[in-house]
């Protein structure tokens, strides 16, 4: 029986959800998406046990994301039509599977077969946001919602320095056995302490599938929350994904340099929670707009590179790189408080159109940031997430409110 068996699944305005609960859920949603990252600093040491090519070690990474995106778009769903604890449980155990599976591997084949089934049921990450979202009490859900968040981009931020060390020390198929021990522990703690949620909806599945569409037109702050943050996550994975090549063309700094700006991720970890509780206080509208303006101030920034010394510059893209990452996080915290206001019976839904959109921009982002970078330089990639980032500051300078 649940140890919050006398909170219902949506709390009223003046309860706060206990801090022990909001904490197992953070990590609950950092070691689920961690389960995606883990695999990145590990590439060359898992394609030499494997024999594999340089240029097939990318194909982990790829399908990982790949499952990920069809997970959120497919899976997530799903929170409407079931109760969320349930769920947790399944994808939860299913991940802790997965990972010993990978872990296990004894061909390249069942590698990238595990790791597309690894980013399919990470996506529980995705059904922990709107359970804590329904659990928690009207006047404190931005909070809330962003302490959870910040679990979740700790949990993204660690990932990579937990996989590194721990493959250095104890091989890469170690650091998989770990984290499959840490799931399942994590899953049958919450199973054990959250309430039963009464699902929002009767919908069939394919339904249900087709119920994103119509939410989609129904909804005009969706679309702007959506297409805000897909703006957003454009210019972030534009950047971070040409700093490793920027830094060795025109540095000549490697690929632990590069990791160390990483570093800046623990600043939009800090701002979530921050940013929630602005947005309960002053409303999630206005945070999005500051959070924008502080992510084109922070890229614009970067135009000054040619005018100092190289020390100055490194120092700059820090700066910036902290910058934008507070205001990317904080948007995504107000973005995700002002869906989950929209219609309390489609919250699944409505994260998992977001977070679909957020997805689309990041590899649109990839794409366009590689092409900008080798056509003009850094300073093309720079305008690149700098155009972006005004658009999707644009779009929240002409909203008044979002209640519909």
């Amino acid at each position: 029986m649940s140890q919050l068996s006398s909170l219902q699944s949506t709390a009223p305005a003046d309860r706060a959800l206990p801090s022990k609960i909001v904490f197992l859920l953070a990590a609950g949603a950092g070691l689920s998406v961690a389960s995606i990252y883990y695999a990145q600093p590990m590439l060359g040491i898992i394609a030499a046990t494997f024999h594999a090519e340089v240029s097939e070690t990318g194909l982990v990474p790829m399908l990982t994301q790949i499952g990920y995106a069809l997970g959120i778009l497919l899976l997530a769903p799903l929170g409407d039509r079931f109760d969320r604890r349930r769920i947790i449980l399944v994808k939860g155990t299913l991940l802790s599977l997965t990972l010993l599976l990978c872990g296990v591997a004894s061909s390249w084949s069942l590698l990238l077969l595990s790791s597309l089934a690894i980013g399919l049921v990470a996506t529980v990450a995705q059904d922990i946001i709107p359970a804590t979202a329904a659990l928690a009490s009207d006047n404190n859900r931005g909070k809330t919602v962003g302490m959870v968040m910040t679990g979740l981009l700790a949990g993204i931020l660690l990932s990579r320095v937990f996989s590194g060390v721990v493959a250095e020390l104890f091989g890469w198929r170690s650091v998989y056995a770990i984290a499959a021990a840490g799931v399942w522990l994590i899953t049958l703690t919450l199973w054990y302490v959250l309430p039963s949620f009464k699902p929002e909806t009767t919908l069939r599945y394919p339904a249900l599938l087709r119920s994103l569409g119509k939410l989609w037109l129904d909804y005009s702050a969706l679309r702007r929350a959506a297409l805000a943050q897909g703006l957003l996550s454009v210019a972030f994975s534009a950047f971070w994904s040409t700093l490793a090549i920027m830094l060795a063309e025109r540095y000549h700094q490697g690929s632990a340099v590069a990791g160390a700006f990483g570093l800046a991720g623990a600043a939009g970890a800090l701002a979530a929670p921050l940013a929630g509780s602005l947005a309960d206080r002053r409303g999630p509208n206005f945070v999005t707009k500051i959070a924008s303006a502080l992510v084109v101030a922070s890229f614009s920034l970067m135009f000054v590179l040619p005018l100092l010394p190289v020390p100055a510059q490194l120092a700059v893209i820090a700066l910036s790189a902290v910058g934008f990452d507070l205001g990317i996080q904080a948007s995504l915290v107000a973005h995700q408080t002002i869906i989950y206001a929209i219609n309390p019976a489609a919250r699944s839904r409505l994260n998992a159109i977001m977070f679909t959109i957020v997805f689309i921009g990041m590899a649109a982002g990839a794409a366009l940031g590689s092409k900008a970078l080798d056509t003009f330089g850094w300073t093309g990639m720079v305008l690149l997430a700098t155009a972006a980032a005004t658009c999707a500051l644009l779009i929240r300078l002409s909203t008044r409110a979002d209640k519909e």
